[in-house]
């Protein structure tokens, strides 16, 4: 992984954990050369996020977010932001389901 890249993608990681701190909330991460669990990790290499979600301490939800080539363009912090969003969508989500429509 070029040196940039893979600076880039440091800089994500520390700024997810700062800033998606929830106790029902665990982040994976799935990028080759920063951090990722070999078990765990597609064969193709590309990076993405595991995202699990805890719903009243019963349910569990997961998520992949993938990270696309187009994002890499993006800095450190957009892609942060990018992913953050995908993150609240995908709790947003969950919790209309497990509340019911209301």
């Amino acid at each position: 992984m070029q040196a940039n890249l893979q600076e880039k993608f440091e800089d994500v990681v520390d700024l997810l954990d700062k800033n998606l701190a929830n106790p029902d909330l665990e982040l994976t991460y799935h990028i080759p050369d920063v951090a990722m669990t070999v078990e765990d990790a597609h064969s193709t290499g590309d990076p993405y996020i595991l995202i699990k979600y805890l719903v009243k301490g019963l349910h569990l939800h997961k998520q992949e977010v993938p990270i696309k080539e187009n994002y890499l363009k993006k800095t450190p912090q957009d892609l942060a932001n990018l992913i953050t969003f995908f993150i609240e969508q995908f709790i947003e989500q969950v919790e209309s389901v497990e509340g019911g429509a209301q």
